[in-house]
């Protein structure tokens, strides 16, 4: 079942369009990789998805349902939850009360403090400190905590590993494991080509807003992506 369908989407920042003709649908249950160099509108993408950005044009249809006109917070009603480039934790509160704060902002579901803890085991002994004296690695586990308290259907992760030192980013992926594998239906933008490889179903290379690789990441050579990434070519595996 197609979960979420993108159609020709275009957004602008002022005079600079950062997507251009964005189309791309997502089964319920995939992960998809979304991979560029820097400006190449990803993040802009992932904003669309979420209501944070106005898309100029396109559409975007979610469970069956257009809501290219909603505003985020409805977004997040329907099972739309992004983790931001940068976290953006309220840095002043505690852990938990960051967490609680997106409880009842989503969905019902079986997202709840106890569950994100099992998930983030790194997060419990943190849970009354305050998420701006956390390191990097424990910070992106509250930020992804705080979405899946929203129970999700969909999950945008941008930039999961920026900052992070490689042991960090190992205990975020390793938490993010089950839940990759789990069913979740996620988008991950991740510099770490390899490891988008590794756990997406399918990828997808924008080059200045534009898609020019699609394919599925069994089947899809670092050599092929990194040509489309540098527009040395446009393909379909």
């Amino acid at each position: 079942m197609t979960i979420l369908s993108v159609e020709a989407l275009d957004a602008r920042h002022g005079l600079l369009q950062a997507v251009r003709g964005v189309s791309l649908a997502l089964a319920e249950g995939e992960t998809l990789a979304l991979v560029g160099a820097n400006g190449a509108g990803k993040t802009t993408l992932l904003r669309c998805i979420a209501g944070a950005h106005r898309a100029t044009a396109g559409r975007v249809t979610f469970a069956g349902d257009d809501v290219t006109a909603l505003p985020a917070h409805r977004r997040v009603q329907r099972g739309i939850a992004l983790v931001p480039e940068g976290r953006r934790l309220f840095a002043g509160m505690t852990v938990a009360d960051n967490l609680r704060a997106a409880a009842g902002r989503g969905r019902a579901g079986n997202w709840t403090l106890e569950r994100v803890m099992a998930t983030f085991p790194q997060l419990a002994p943190k849970l009354h400190a305050r998420a701006g004296d956390l390191s990097g690695g424990q910070q992106q586990a509250v930020a992804i905590g705080r979405a899946l308290m929203t129970n999700p259907r969909l999950l945008l992760l941008d930039e999961v590993s920026l900052g992070l030192s490689p042991v960090a980013v190992d205990a975020v992926y390793e938490s993010l494991r089950a839940l990759l594998g789990g069913g979740a239906t996620v988008v991950l933008v991740e510099q770490d080509l390899a490891r988008a490889l590794r756990v997406a179903d399918r990828v997808v290379c924008l080059l200045e807003g534009r898609v020019v690789y699609t394919g599925a990441a069994r089947d899809t050579t670092r050599e092929q992506v990194m040509a489309a990434y540098f527009g040395l070519r446009e393909g379909r595996a």
